[in-house]
């Protein structure tokens, strides 16, 4: 039941790829086009949110950025810890590969983001940018790709992408959550322990997980401490355990019931509002700014010698396997896949260059990124798909030894 649970949940993922892309590519048309004025304006205004005594005043994007994502983040978190309790990660014997894939697919693009930083004189600043891997669209494209290749291949990829989204999310609240107003955040942290203790009772409703959600979310906003780290610590509290009442266990009902929500709305909203970009004015020398180099390069070099890397290395040592059943070559095409940082990325690039969605620093993140993005996408499905054939021409020349 759990591996069944987990593979409809990666079909889910890896269909809203195509939602991802389309939210994307609309982007770039919008802001490219005469509505560009409307389009940039539109994520700039500010709206309110009002429930009784408790008041918001954000602009759009801040309200996706913090609101929305937040969610997104809550349904990483749930499925970071359904996957230690019920799925791959609970086989310690499983981790070793992938978490230190992980470990160098962070390691090795902070290098070589800083050694082109140092060598083109760019901004440092920007080292997280390449770090983070894109588990929507890495699954989308290996989905197209992936027809004959063994399915552990689908399970290494994902979970290398939680273990790489959690230190995404560590780095988020050490680098990025300056200025904190600590009161808010005591009652939010408090919340989140009532919240640990009350959980154990087996018959705690489904609304009692929404408003506590929902309370942590706003004190966390008024501390201003990023919403990604208390959304992770709040999926922590929520039981796997079935309820009592109904047999339903609100880890699952929750992962159940919000995927697709952020699957195909608050994600491809995401991309749509941080992917426009306007090439009105843009020279070549911006295109080919420091910047956009040490993203796209942190991505697309980075990312595939630090996650094969450090595999083969677990490999050589003894102290990690390879997926069963795939190759050295297939390996490195989930590698290649890993440098798709684009909704991680985008939203680091956010916090690392604070500022107007517009501002030529953002206008070169989201070229950085979506260049080092397609090259990684683009050449990992081109190895994938070798692969795949490989298998294909291999499997047509062995002999059937099956009795008739």
């Amino acid at each position: 039941m759990a591996r069944k649970f987990t593979l409809d949940f990666l079909k889910t993922e890896a269909g809203s790829g195509a939602v991802l892309g389309l939210a994307a590519l609309t982007a770039l048309i919008v802001a490219n086009s005469p509505w560009s004025a409307d389009y940039f304006g539109w994520l700039k205004s500010e709206h309110v949110v009002q429930l009784g005594p408790l008041m918001l005043e954000l602009t759009v994007s801040e309200w996706i950025k913090e609101g929305l994502m937040a969610v997104f983040f809550l349904v990483v978190g749930l499925e970071i810890k359904y996957e230690i309790l019920r799925g791959e990660l609970s086989d310690p014997r499983k981790l070793a590969t992938p978490v230190l894939a992980a470990a160098g697919g962070m390691i090795v693009p902070a290098l070589v983001y800083t050694a082109f930083a140092g060598a083109l004189h760019g901004p440092a600043q920007g080292w997280p940018i390449p770090l983070a891997t894109d588990i929507a669209f890495a699954l989308a494209v290996f989905a197209m790709v992936a027809r004959g290749l063994p399915s552990s291949l689908r399970v290494f990829l994902l979970t290398l992408a939680i273990v790489d989204d959690l230190g995404a999310i560590a780095l988020i609240a050490i680098l990025f959550s300056s200025g904190v107003d600590w009161l808010p955040l005591l009652w939010a942290i408090g919340l989140l322990a009532v919240g640990a203790v009350v959980g154990r009772w087996r018959k705690i409703p489904a609304p009692f997980w929404a408003i506590g959600f929902g309370a942590v979310w706003y004190l966390t906003v008024l501390s201003g401490l990023s919403t990604s780290l208390t959304a992770v610590a709040f999926a922590a509290i929520v039981p796997v355990q079935p309820r009592r009442t109904d047999g339903q266990s609100p880890l699952r009902e929750a992962m159940h019931d919000l995927h697709p929500w952020v699957a195909f709305l608050i994600l491809p909203l995401f991309a749509f509002a941080k992917a426009g970009v306007s090439f009105a004015g843009l020279s070549l020398q911006q295109a080919f700014a420091p910047l956009v180099i040490e993203i796209a390069l942190g991505l697309f070099i980075g990312k595939q010698l630090g996650v094969f890397g450090a595999a083969a290395l677990a490999s050589g040592l003894g102290i990690g396997r390879r997926p069963s059943g795939a190759t050295w070559l297939e390996l490195y095409g989930i590698a290649l896949l890993c440098g798709v940082g684009f909704t991680m990325s985008l939203f680091i690039g956010v916090l690392a260059f604070p500022g107007a969605i517009d501002s030529p620093q953002q206008v070169e993140v989201k070229l950085g990124v979506l260049g080092g993005s397609f090259l990684s996408a683009i050449t990992g499905a081109v190895v994938l798909g070798v692969a795949a054939a490989r298998r294909k021409k291999f499997a047509s020349q062995v002999p059937d030894t099956g009795s008739a």
